[in-house]
């Protein structure tokens, strides 16, 4: 079934990220970084079915070359945190061919951010059909008119009432203040790209003859009661569909038997809540005090698991202090709420659950794997000593200490493609706190994540004890209507609703 999934950042020079790097990864092409001097080559990665770049009209069409786009990207960008291209992962409904697929997101391109005036790089993935999602690689920088690239940003002098500029006498110059040259970066554009695509998906949905539909709004937005599960991502999508169990696989088929679970429970406690609203609409049926009576009454004259049934709903009578149909009604109520409040309290625990498995498993590989980032950097270092240096052979060693470089990149490019992903993610959890040189809070996380599953394993009893409650009114609703069926339908009950036991 089609889903939603629609996720965005962005690629940061600031974070350790290149957006010539990033194109090749995605598009499967080799292409070298101008800036750096690395030759990026993802020519074996499997999967890609289809890429284009697709360019407003007044962008020079030498940009079609996905090189050339992102080296001149690079080379616009002079900060050594520049925000360097925006980049957008979703998934492409599974009910659709790849042809259908592919239109539809060239369409979406098109419409949500050429017209826009963004330079943007498609590439659509599927290796076996299951998980066809796409990419879409942006330009944060704008084109002008003339074609040449614009600012991201323009000075805009602060006026005062009579319109005219203010002098700054401490820094000397007249105050102003930075405007944005576009909307790009506005917040709002999120939710703005994410409706779009919902409605351009379910569109063609509906034109294929679909039942299916996504939807953007979260499970609370639509008012279903469930604990949503976590993405697991290509890698452990493509182990899951190979019978291989993963961390993230595991914790959604927790979330989908607590879901099952829950709804379940819920139900029975609707069916409960109904019986009572019945009962109290209607004088005829027996009292509470009535199916007490009643039990008593019957000690010696029926079996044993009868009288053990009995003795159990009258303990629950007084423990609960429930002494009428309203007094039932309220516990019901409870019961109703608490199960409510299980669901809020499962779905907040299992997605930080969730988030602490992450975060164990990005510290384990920038602890594993940061060697080999220190060593790379070692190599590129001596290269740009080399190239830097004047003299007889510099340019030779410069050359030979470069091809080393990359052969060691080459050699750990997996290893160093999931150091780089946990440093960037790292940086995001931690930010200033982040210090590439030290471990992340490793010991604190594991303290917390195993705080979190005593939590959930309380939860989990307290499930047990509500369902156990549930059985018990379900008992009485079953006593009241042996009772109604075995006295006659001539008995008048004299008993009040609200007679005590």
């Amino acid at each position: 079934m089609a889903i939603f999934h629609l996720h965005i950042q962005i690629i940061s020079r600031g974070k350790g990220k290149s957006a010539v790097a990033a194109a090749a990864y995605r598009a499967g092409e080799a292409i070298k970084n101008e800036y750096d001097g690395i030759l990026h080559d993802y020519t074996r990665k499997l999967g890609i079915v289809h890429t284009e770049i697709l360019l407003p009209d007044h962008v020079p069409k030498e940009y079609n070359n996905r090189g050339i786009l992102w080296n001149a990207v690079e080379k616009i960008e002079k900060a050594d945190n520049a925000q360097l291209a925006r980049e957008l992962d979703i998934a492409l409904p599974i009910e659709l061919t790849r042809e259908q697929n592919i239109a539809l997101a060239c369409e979406y391109v098109k419409r949500t951010f050429v017209v826009a005036g963004m330079c943007a790089d498609l590439c659509i993935h599927d290796t076996d059909g299951s998980n066809p999602h796409m990419h879409i690689q942006l330009t944060v920088r704008p084109i002008n008119n003339n074609g040449k690239w614009g600012g991201k940003q323009k000075k805009e002098y602060i006026l005062d009432h009579d319109g005219n500029k203010i002098y700054d006498p401490q820094k000397r110059q007249y105050k102003c203040r930075s405007i944005p040259s576009t909307d790009w970066n506005d917040k709002s554009n999120a939710d703005k790209w994410r409706k779009a695509w919902e409605d351009m998906a379910n569109a063609e949905l509906e034109r294929s003859g679909f039942d299916s539909r996504i939807d953007r709004r979260t499970y609370a937005e639509q008012g279903i009661e469930q604990v949503p599960s976590v993405h697991l991502g290509a890698a452990a999508s493509q182990m899951e569909r190979r019978g291989i169990r993963t961390e993230r696989g595991d914790i959604n088929r927790e979330i989908e038997i607590t879901n099952r679970h829950i709804q379940q429970l819920r139900a029975r406690i609707n069916k409960l809540d109904k019986w009572i609203a019945d009962e109290m609409a209607h004088n005829k049926r027996p009292t509470l005090a009535d199916v007490i009576d009643e039990i008593m009454s019957r000690q010696g004259q029926s079996s044993l698991t009868h009288l053990k049934n009995g003795a159990e709903i009258f303990n629950f009578f007084m423990q609960n202090e429930v002494y009428s149909m309203e007094d039932l009604e309220k516990k019901v109520n409870i019961m109703y709420g608490n199960a409510n409040s299980m669901r809020t309290d499962l779905k907040k625990i299992e997605r930080r659950i969730d988030t602490l498995k992450d975060h164990l498993r990005h510290s384990d590989n920038f602890k594993k794997y940061r060697k080999l980032k220190n060593r790379y950097e070692d190599l590129y270092s001596q290269y740009q000593t080399a190239k830097k240096a004047k003299g007889f052979g510099s340019e030779r060693k410069a050359k030979k200490a470069l091809i080393a470089a990359n052969e060691y990149h080459e050699q750990h490019c997996s290893q160093l493609a999931q150091f780089a992903n946990a440093e960037q993610y790292l940086r995001n959890v931690l930010q200033e706190r982040f210090d590439p040189k030290k471990l992340p809070p490793i010991s604190r996380w594991q303290d917390e994540l195993a705080s979190k599953l005593a939590e959930k394993n309380t939860l989990y009893r307290e499930y047990h004890t509500l369902k156990d409650e549930t059985h018990k009114v379900e008992k009485i609703q079953a006593s009241v209507k042996e009772i109604l069926h075995n006295n006659s339908p001539q008995q008048t009950w004299q008993k009040s609703w609200d007679v005590g036991l």
